[in-house]
């Protein structure tokens, strides 16, 4: 896990013809441009973008993964959540 680069620089893939701003920025620093829409949003509530998608799903089983749901990111969550107040 790392913060993000937000630069503005990427905010341009987000200028739409048809609504205020688009909610898919393309392929280049498609993480970025996801979180920088969700930015539009937050006004000064802190908040984080999970970008999981590419690691959220398995088409084939691997040795140490079922197919389907790969449930990635929840041991973090879980273990953020117990020591929180460490």
């Amino acid at each position: 896990m790392w913060r993000m680069p937000l630069d503005d620089d990427y905010k341009d893939q987000l200028k739409s013809a048809f609504a205020d701003i688009a909610n898919v920025g393309g392929r280049p620093g498609g993480a970025i441009t996801a979180a920088l829409f969700l930015r539009e949003f937050a006004d000064q509530t802190p908040w984080v973008h999970l970008d999981i998608a590419g690691t959220a799903w398995l088409d084939e089983a691997k040795p140490y993964m079922s197919k389907g749901p790969t449930g990635v990111g929840v041991r973090t969550f879980v273990n953020l959540a117990m020591n929180w107040a460490d």
